[in-house]
């Protein structure tokens, strides 16, 4: 039987404020891609050092997913939204104005502790208003929509760079942040009444997060989600050399991956939502994690017997996200089911595992691998295979699911 639910906007219109709430994190990370060698330049610092724009960017991102869900879980989801979207603006007109790279990379940790509110409050919220199939459909069509910056930001940060320089990308991020925290000051409703709310303390925060993180089933399945993701994130820190170095591509041609990768997000999405109720969740995953698989070993066997080329390069990479985008709503709601009370806080360190192991991904993994096709390829089928024995161990707790 349901729970009751607080009134909400109609579905579509609820997912379009939540998907572009999402934008943040991944406008915030691929907007800026093209521009990193002409940053690195004008700040007088190695390639190496700019990458770590992205590392402490996601550091913070990830640090404060462990306070967005937990403190909204306290106030309410609306506060922590409209404050973090006016800290996000704030946090892009200093990355703008940035003089040095030490001042570029703490306006950028700013960025990050602000930017994953909306992703991290958004599940949240999904999860207060609806239930089952209806949850998981709104889930996807959230994924669906908020899938189209990964491919739309690198496009427009080559523009805005090469129209206008590196400042333009960070003053455009500005204006995202600003146009929405003013939208959902006037149309985000709360979700999370009074009544529901736990007692914001650092004790009850600690009992909390040990109540969520000693649950084993957690602890499978948040890594197992962060890992599918990692097989596919360690080509985006690596854009750069992947398509100028290996591919022969320039700075306004990055659409050539994340357009595909983005398309096979968007599918996988759109099936998950179309499916949901027709399909059990249990066989949703299953063919998901086939089509990552197929995905990583074809791009293993290009890599191995041929040159970089397009499309041949990229094709994997777009199945390999049509899998992943499969897996992810399901599994992420298996996540939410397990503490109906503490949603915001699951959400939360669910963000949490998967953005820490994106960051040492971008700042330790993908250097490492990034001179080469092949050694990216082996990356994620590592990391694919990592999250199938995740999953596998979950399944031998709960054979249900």
């Amino acid at each position: 039987m349901g729970a009751m639910h607080p009134p909400t906007p109609h579905p579509f219109r609820l997912a379009l404020i939540l998907a572009a709430l999402a934008t943040l994190g991944p406008f915030s990370i691929d907007t800026f891609l093209p521009a990193m060698p002409a940053i690195g330049q004008a700040l007088h610092a190695p390639p190496l050092a700019v990458q770590q724009a992205l590392t402490v960017y996601l550091l913070g991102y990830g640090v404060m997913m462990l306070w967005h869900g937990a403190i909204s879980d306290a106030v309410g989801r609306k506060p922590v939204i409209v404050i973090s979207t006016a800290v996000f603006t704030l946090a892009s007109v200093g990355c703008a104005f940035a003089q040095t790279l030490p001042q570029l990379l703490v306006f950028r940790a700013l960025q990050g502790i602000s930017g994953g509110a909306g992703l991290i409050v958004g599940r949240a919220i999904i999860r207060d208003c609806f239930d089952g199939a209806a949850a998981q459909r709104l889930m996807s069509h959230v994924t669906m929509l908020f899938s189209l910056s990964p491919a739309i930001a690198p496009v427009v940060g080559g523009w805005l760079y090469g129209a206008f320089g590196w400042h333009a990308i960070f003053v455009f991020m500005a204006l995202i942040g600003g146009v929405l925290c003013l939208a959902c000051w006037f149309a985000l409703p709360e979700t999370h009444p009074p009544a529901q709310r736990q007692v914001l303390s650092v004790r009850a925060l600690l009992a909390n997060y040990r109540q969520v993180a000693g649950r084993r089933e957690f602890g499978l399945l948040a890594l197992a989600v962060a890992c599918n993701f990692s097989g596919f994130f360690l080509y985006i820190p690596a854009a750069p050399v992947f398509l100028m170095r290996h591919l022969g591509l320039n700075e306004q041609q990055f659409i050539f991956m994340f357009g595909p990768a983005v398309m096979g997000i968007m599918l996988g999405a759109f099936l998950s939502g179309k499916l949901a109720g027709r399909h059990s969740p249990r066989t949703l995953v299953s063919v998901g994690y086939g089509l990552m698989a197929l995905a990583a070993l074809t791009n293993v066997g290009y890599a191995l017997y041929f040159p970089p080329a397009l499309p041949w390069s990229i094709a994997p990479l777009a199945l390999y996200t049509v899998g992943m985008s499969l897996v992810s709503p399901t599994i992420t709601l298996f996540i939410m089911d397990i503490f109906p009370s503490l949603r915001g806080t699951a959400s939360s360190l669910q963000g949490f595992t998967q953005t820490t192991l994106a960051s040492v991904v971008a700042g330790a993994i993908t250097p490492l691998l990034w001179d080469s096709p092949l050694t990216l390829a082996l990356g994620m089928s590592g990391f694919l295979a990592l999250g199938y024995g995740l999953l596998w161990q979950f399944r031998r707790l709960r054979p249900a699911q």
